[in-house]
């Protein structure tokens, strides 16, 4: 796992340009959204059984009470990650359009503890789809109640998996094109597919 976490950190798009192979994804899919009517790179248009990225988006706002500190009199690591993952899992339904079914939960790091009274800012959108998956990016961030500053704690990663295909994903900034490069690269480093049987229990 250490490992792991040291590759990803070492290549990650915040601190390295992607591969060639890479670029050439974001390229095709930048091409597949122009326009055939106009000779224009601004005129994009969508293709079949598709979804703009930015269209994906859940937020939520939570405040940290006393009740959910720990020990150490900070909040609790778990009910930040019942709270990213009940977000997370809203994100996925809202866009599959059935109750998804999760996969893989990916390495979470605490970056920076979060204080009693704090608001937990949450915000989560699909990065990445393929077949019946859906990769979906949490961003957690807080803010004190004498600063306005918001300083990241987190960035959680999840894969679910849909009953039935979804549609795909395409990025219209560069920045959502890195997005969905980070999501690819969550999703393929998830060890073994998983077969959705039709005998799945499912929760009330």
């Amino acid at each position: 796992n250490k490992s792991r976490r040291i590759a990803f950190s070492t290549s990650s798009l915040l601190k390295v340009a992607p591969s060639s192979e890479e670029r050439n994804i974001i390229h095709e899919l930048f091409l597949t959204t122009l326009d055939p009517k106009t000779i224009s790179f601004q005129s994009r248009i969508l293709p079949p059984k598709a979804v703009w990225m930015e269209d994906t988006k859940l937020k939520s706002l939570d405040i940290c009470h006393p009740q959910e500190r720990n020990v150490f009199n900070r909040i609790f690591g778990g009910f930040l990650m019942r709270k990213a993952y009940e977000l997370a899992w809203a994100t996925a339904c809202s866009f599959g359009g059935s109750r998804p079914y999760v996969v893989t939960v990916d390495d979470i790091m605490f970056q920076k503890p979060v204080e009693v009274g704090s608001l937990l800012f949450l915000s989560s959108q699909v990065c990445f789809t393929q077949d019946n998956y859906i990769q979906v990016r949490v961003h957690s961030e807080v803010s004190s109640l004498d600063s306005r500053e918001h300083m990241t704690t987190n960035v959680f990663h999840f894969t679910f998996m849909s009953e039935k295909e979804v549609p795909l994903i395409f990025p219209k900034t560069y920045g959502e094109s890195m997005l969905y490069l980070d999501g690819q690269r969550h999703f393929k480093s998830m060890s073994t597919p998983v077969t959705l049987k039709k005998d799945y229990p499912v929760e009330p």
